[in-house]
């Protein structure tokens, strides 16, 4: 077993009697998917369908009550919670942050739960749990053994991309970060904020961006550097651990380049990438 306190994250506890019912009509996901054994992954869009927020919501059941906690990025907490609030009218619903007592834990390479209040990262099976609660105390449940730099080289190459490292927020779609890939959108429920937008990129199959990994030979190049094969621009190297890293391409153009008589090598900064599935 893997254990590694995830100091970058913070922690939003959503409750009150409409509580579910008022997450789902915002959220790119279905709310019931956070239930006793699974986190849900979503975000919380612009109207125009890109990205503002993504995040992990852990369900916990206190009496008669269900009180969900947002596990998302620690820089995005009071800007979530602010957008939160504008939707909140007249909903039952009260947004706290507890950031400041609470911590996440991320356990991986284990079999079975580590913890009745530890929830599945349904966004990739590598990524195995995900645990809130007082900082303090979920250290001594199951004490750390790893860095958070451990826990992002597993999210790199499991191929999973995150707001804020891989992606500008309010600069991608669902699809651009691999959101329907990851169960981070279920397109059966009903309306949400930019519904209109995602359900017409899934059902015209235009997606054009896709984050992919990459596998670099010797020296990898720097974080931002361009992707090329010959003069066509295939997309960006976005994070980097060791030989491997992620990247967002222009999947259209590399089907291209690939399919070209003549391909072009694939490089980034001079060096060779290789794109995987």
């Amino acid at each position: 077993m893997k254990t590694a306190l995830l100091g970058s994250r913070g922690v939003l506890r959503v409750s009150g009697p409409d509580a579910a019912e008022w997450l789902q009509g915002l959220i790119t996901n279905d709310i019931a998917r956070a239930n006793g054994e699974n986190a849900c992954f979503a975000a919380l869009l612009s109207p125009q369908g890109k990205i503002l927020f993504d995040f992990l919501i852990s369900r916990r059941e206190e009496g008669d009550s269900a009180l969900y906690y947002i596990d998302c990025a620690g820089d995005q907490v009071a800007a979530l919670a602010k957008r939160m609030s504008m939707y909140r009218l007249r909903a039952k619903v009260e947004v706290a942050d507890l950031s400041d007592s609470l911590g996440i834990m991320a356990i991986w390479d284990i079999e079975g739960s580590p913890s009745p209040e530890a929830r599945r990262d349904p966004r990739h099976p590598a990524l195995g749990w995900r645990l809130v609660g007082p900082r303090s105390g979920i250290a001594l449940e199951l004490p750390p053994q790893n860095s958070e730099q451990d826990y992002q080289a597993l999210r790199i190459a499991a191929g999973v991309p995150e707001g804020g490292a891989d992606f500008t927020w309010g600069d991608a779609f669902p699809h651009d970060a691999n959101m329907d890939e990851l169960n981070g959108v279920d397109f059966r429920k009903g309306c949400y904020i930019g519904q209109e937008v995602v359900s017409r990129v899934q059902h015209r199959g235009s997606a054009r961006k896709r984050f992919r990994r990459l596998s670099f030979d010797g020296t990898p190049p720097a974080e931002g550097a361009t992707i090329t094969a010959g003069d066509i621009q295939l997309g960006t190297v976005t994070s980097i651990c060791g030989d491997s890293g992620l990247g967002q391409i222009r999947i259209d153009r590399a089907a291209k380049a690939a399919g070209s008589a003549a391909a072009a090598a694939v490089v980034a900064d001079s060096r060779p990438v290789r794109i995987l599935p």
